[in-house]
């Protein structure tokens, strides 16, 4: 038996076998033999049972018919399995110890002792996944938990004016307990407490839902696609699911998901900033450098590695588990409430202030009087308790005004309208990173698009070939020479980021993988050329490599076979026409470019771009030295890939139009491809023909001096040929002459475009993980129609606010004006505190969660954008909610004088009809806020179920707290004759919001002119 089980282990195994060996004296001897005979039962079962399998050790003893050796693994001890363990990984790479690398016997060597394949990948079986987990661990790291209920029930106690209404109430709890006993005492102040605990626990809840959504995002956010070899087949699989030994290719934009070595790679330049915080990219391959980091970014090249550390056995795993989001996020909309909150606050301040001072010099001066008719107060014959609760009670009804007029409500609004926004647009395939973006979208009045997989389905293949000057349209491989078919096969084969995998069996299909445009070559290089990739791979041997670059428009590379050195390019056709001074035709005769031919081949290339496909030239020449020749070449061919239009984008195209926002194609494409998509798309329409300058190349638009570009920007509806550069030079002058600018991008060079842009959209499938970091939103379809889908989105959220924000204000004037008139006439506030934060409950988080629910409608995308300078509050807005706080405070301040002769009812009742109207006018109110400008505010109404509930449950809670919670609310019963009047009044909001909707209002806003006054 193997000796290399752990002196632990070796100890327990001896007191076992002791144990089992140490038998009783008492026994007999035939019990005895019965007892021996269990115990080498019970061991040989045991023994094969642990074992993982029976080896034969020639020459250890000697063999026997029932000689077997039994190999025993520990259950917990896989590292035996492999020739190295975690540590020794962890501190080859962290190091970056070439010297350990070395002894091991160099990349291939660690490939080796991890028990992985550089070409074939790791076995995909799940036993072998879960071995390589359970021994090095999994490619995650433990979060700082999130916050929990209790954390936002502490942090809404903080509120300045939550405190002291609490001290209020402990105030007159005492007071009142004291005074009355403890049997009904414990009413008024206790009132308080529970109504600030309610308004306490609808926040807290609230914020604690929206932290959850935020996680939740966060962790759908982190989950990366990454591609990995397993049993030689190249596939895309969770960035979670990666284990030690996987076989990682790392293409331009893409972060390493962990750390690891270099294997295979040409030009490969890192971005460790993250890690490093040096800005300057770090060149990794085989001769040097040879060490990858989790977390850092491939700049440049491409390459395969080995992972050799997971998790939290990466310095960025153990960075990132001490690392919590940040949902506290402010938005410029946010900051705009915030100021609006706080001058309503100053002026609720004031007011309640105000309040406060006439109650207490209408008490001291003896004015006021008790239900019995007899003053309050009475110089020294009071008592100091009744003072002091008087004066409790004067001071929770003005702070109890404060909580009314200061809006909480607006920044719960706008989180509660972006929490449920994003949830939506993640339905619709757009993820939002940063909450400014849903806001900002709805303001956005240009979308500078790209053309591949936004505009079209990015399901290329090769439709059209010209070998030479002739096409060839059916099986090139039969009728081309076997020269210019071999030189395709290398050009293919070898100048290629893409790979072709055949599972085993005559019957499987051929796998491509890679971007759509290097799947497309491929597919048609293996169909029609019959090219076996493998076999041209292993023929060949790789001298240097240009990777594709978006300013070149090119790839190239140097290759081996024996002695014979050839040079292939790949690229956009014009720019490797240019590069070739000879061609091959079909039967392999190289001749001279002459002038005719030339213009030839570039009627070629316009005539194909003009069906909108994507022109691809090869050309190849014999290599000298180990650089890449770059000029006369020999062309080899054109190919054309057909892109088509995606369904349903010229819709949405047009919508984005009709509702003023502006739409610019930016392209790598030629000018001819890109015109005659944009075309297709709608973007170009017929009245465009005369705009000189509606399509430009991106060169063009370069050389213009800065002033040319301002004057030209507007008009430009195509870019063609562009450059990262020329989309960030774009945007820089879309957002110089004040607009709102939206722009895709996938690639790592967009990067600085998308932060340049007041909003970035990248690209949840071709995008790179550079593009995604750096963008606000990614849109997880690469459609443009979930582009519109945003913009109509962000416009729904800022309406959303508005909605609510009008709806607010309502109340906030109407309460204000009612409490401060009662006060100062008649020396009595006719709302209570409880009252009060229950109407603060009904506007601030049920009216919140009411109206920032409502889904985006199609008329949204009528209106023109808003820009970056509009005001929050409109006219549209002020003529709205002063009408209707003008009617409210009308009938309430007529009820508070007039209520008790009118109605024959005391004083208590009258306080209730005041109340109960005050609170169904709300109601009511809530249904005029749905729509802005739209008379018929029940349209849709059906649709939103959580709107008609909140009215619902709003209902029922003033049923129950005017009927059946009397002494908590300080009401009185009212009859069915009463419950119409109130009804009645509250309903007259309806017309009276039909009516105002009339009126129109000035396209200037009213504060304007008030401005141009004082300037003049």
């Amino acid at each position: 038996m193997p000796t290399n089980v752990s002196s632990h282990a070796e100890k327990n195994n001896l007191v076992g076998v002791e144990f089992l060996l140490e038998l009783p004296k008492t026994l007999s001897k035939s019990n005895k033999k019965w007892q021996v005979a269990f115990i080498k039962i019970y061991c040989s079962r045991t023994l094969l049972n642990c074992a993982k399998h029976a080896i034969g050790k020639p020459g250890l003893f000697p063999r026997s018919l029932s000689y077997t050796a039994i190999d025993l693994d520990h259950p917990q001890d896989h590292h035996r399995d492999f020739k190295i363990d975690q540590e020794t990984l962890n501190d080859l790479v962290k190091n970056k110890n070439q010297e350990k690398l070395q002894s091991l016997g160099g990349p291939n060597g660690l490939v080796s002792a991890l028990k992985t394949n550089t070409r074939l990948g790791i076995n995909e079986e799940a036993d072998e996944i879960q071995r390589r987990r359970s021994t090095f661990g999994s490619n995650t790291y433990t979060r700082p938990p999130s916050k929990s209920l209790i954390h936002f029930v502490i942090e809404a106690f903080k509120d300045l004016t939550i405190l002291i209404l609490l001290g209020c109430a402990t105030l007159s709890l005492g007071f009142g307990i004291k005074e009355h006993g403890l049997k009904e005492g414990w009413y008024d102040g206790g009132s308080i407490f529970v109504a600030v605990f309610l308004v306490v626990a609808v926040s807290a809840v609230s914020n604690f839902r929206q932290n959850r959504q935020f996680d939740k995002l966060s962790k759908v956010s982190s989950n990366i696609k990454i591609d990995v070899v397993r049993n030689g087949r190249r596939q895309e699989i969770s960035i979670f699911d990666i284990v030690v030994g996987d076989i990682i290719c790392l293409n331009i934009g893409d972060q390493v998901p962990a750390d690891g070595v270099l294997v295979e790679g040409h030009s490969l330049h890192v971005d460790e900033s993250s890690m490093t915080g040096e800005s300057d990219h770090v060149e990794v391959n085989l001769n040097g450098n040879t060490f990858l980091f989790s977390g850092t970014k491939v700049a440049d090249g491409f390459g395969k590695m080995v992972v050799t550390s997971v998790g939290m056995n990466t310095a960025w795993g153990q960075m990132m588990s001490h690392i919590s989001r940040d949902t506290n996020e402010q938005t410029p909309l946010q900051t705009r409430l915030d100021k609006l909150t706080s001058s309503i606050g100053k002026v609720g301040l004031l007011v309640a202030f105000l309040v406060l001072l006439v109650l207490l010099i209408r008490y001291f001066t003896g004015s006021t009087k008790d239900e019995s008719g007899k003053r309050e107060y009475n110089g020294k014959k009071t008592k100091s308790d009744e003072i002091v609760n008087a004066v409790v009670e004067m001071v929770a009804a003005a702070v109890t005004i404060i909580v009314v007029a200061i809006p909480e409500g607006l920044p719960l609004a706008v989180t509660l309208t972006l929490a449920y926004s994003m949830k939506r647009m993640m339905k619709d395939q757009a993820m939002v990173r940063k909450l400014s973006a849903c806001e900002t979208m709805g303001s956005a009045t240009t979308i500078c698009t790209d053309k591949t997989g936004t505009l079209t389905l990015n399901q290329m293949k090769v439709t059209d070939s010209w070998f030479g000057l002739e096409s060839v349209k059916a099986s090139p491989s039969s009728t081309l020479s076997r020269k210019v078919v071999e030189l395709f096969h290398q050009g293919v084969a070898m100048n290629t980021t893409g790979s072709v995998f055949k599972a085993k069996g005559s019957s499987s299909e051929y796998e491509f993988s890679g971007s759509p445009t290097e799947k497309a070559i491929l597919s048609w290089a293996v169909g029609e050329l019959k090219m076996d990739m493998e076999e041209v791979i292993r023929e060949h041997e790789v001298v240097h490599v240009e990777g594709f670059n978006s300013e070149k428009k090119r790839s190239g590379v140097l290759i081996k076979k024996r002695r014979e050195i050839t040079v292939h390019w790949k690229g956009a056709a014009e720019k490797i026409l240019a590069m070739c001074s000879t061609y091959y035709d079909g039967s392999g005769v190289v001749r001279e470019i002459q002038e005719d031919d030339k213009i030839q081949f570039e009627n070629i290339i316009q005539s194909m771009a003009a069906k909108s496909l994507r022109c691809i030239a090869f050309a190849y020449s014999d290599g000298e030295t180990k650089k890449l020749k770059e000029e006369k070449l020999s062309l080899l061919g054109i190919v054309g890939i057909k892109d088509p239009c995606r369904p349903g984008v010229k819709k949405a195209v047009e919508d984005c139009q009709f509702a003023g926002v502006n739409i610019k194609m930016i392209t790598g494409d030629n000018i001819f491809t890109a015109r005659a998509i944009a075309v297709e798309c709608g973007i170009l329409t017929p009245e465009d023909e005369t705009n000189e300058d509606a399509v430009l190349e991106g060169e063009a638009f370069r050389s213009y001096t800065q002033q040319q570009r301002l004057e030209k920007v507007e008009r430009i509806k195509v870019m063609a040929r562009s450059s990262p550069f020329d989309k960030l030079l774009m945007v820089k002058c879309l957002k110089e002459l004040g607009h709102v600018v939206a722009v895709t991008g996938d690639g790592t060079n967009d990067a600085p475009a998308l932060k340049e842009a007041d909003i970035g959209l990248s690209m949840g499938i071709q995008g790179t993980e550079v593009a995604k970091e750096s963008s606000d939103i990614v849109i997880l379809d690469d459609n443009f129609a979930s582009v519109a889908t945003v913009l109509k989105w962000g416009r729904c959220v800022y309406n959303n606010i508005q909605k609510f924000i009008q709806f607010q204000l309502t109340v906030n004037v109407a309460a204000l004006v009612i409490n401060f008139v009662a006060a100062v006439s008649a020396g009595e506030v006719p709302l209570t505190a409880v009252q009060l934060l229950w109407v603060n409950l009904i506007m601030d988080t049920l009216g919140a969660l009411a109206l920032a629910t409502e889904k985006p409608t199609n008329d949204l995308m009528k209106n023109k954008p808003v820009g970056r300078t509009a005001p929050l509050i409109t006219n549209v807005m002020w003529r709205n909610l002063l009408a209707q706080a003008f009617y409210q405070i009308s009938v309430l301040l007529v009820l508070q004088f007039r209520g008790r002769s009118i109605f024959g009812v005391t004083e208590r009742v009258k306080n209730t009809l005041i109340f109960n109207t005050f609170v169904l006018c709300q109601v009511f109110n809530e249904f005029n806020a749905r729509s802005l400008e739209k008379k018929n505010v029940f349209r849709g109404l059906h649709k939103n179920r959580l709107f008609v509930g909140i009215i619902v449950v709003t209902v029922v809670l003033q049923v129950v707290m005017v009927e059946f919670l009397k002494r908590f609310a300080d009401t009185e019963r009212l009859n069915w004759g009463q419950w119409g009047v109130c009804l009645a009044i509250a309903a007259a909001s309806w017309p009276i919001g039909w009516l105002v909707k009339s009126v129109p209002v000035p396209e200037k806003h009213f504060f304007s002119y008030l401005k141009w006054k004082k300037r003049s």
